[in-house]
């Protein structure tokens, strides 16, 4: 976690170094580094949504009883805790794949 932190902010004193100091921060480099890194966020935003969702629904389909069931209709805390914490590992297996 202290690895992203960190990286994030170099990448914001490297922005920051890299602007015109006598004109716009925004100049036409700059805005295209932005948007190319908005789309690229934005792809992996995507990406990383639809990988979980077909892991959650790849689970769901490998126990052998109904999850929505359970946790919805029986209230059963125990497994929303369980799929609660396969949800969290499995985003953060995501988001380590994407950062690299």
């Amino acid at each position: 976690m202290l690895n992203i932190i960190s990286g994030m902010v170099d990448e914001m004193s490297l922005l920051a170094q890299s602007a015109d100091p006598g004109g716009s921060a925004l100049s036409g480099g700059n805005l295209s580094l932005l948007l190319a890194h908005l789309l690229a966020a934005t792809v992996f935003a995507v990406l990383g949504i639809v990988v979980l969702f077909f892991a959650i629904l790849l689970m769901d389909k490998v126990t052998p009883f109904s999850i929505v069931k359970e946790v919805i209709e029986e209230h059963n805390q125990a497994l929303a805790t369980i799929v609660a914490a396969v949800v969290v590992g499995i985003s953060v297996i995501i988001a380590s794949a994407i950062l690299g």
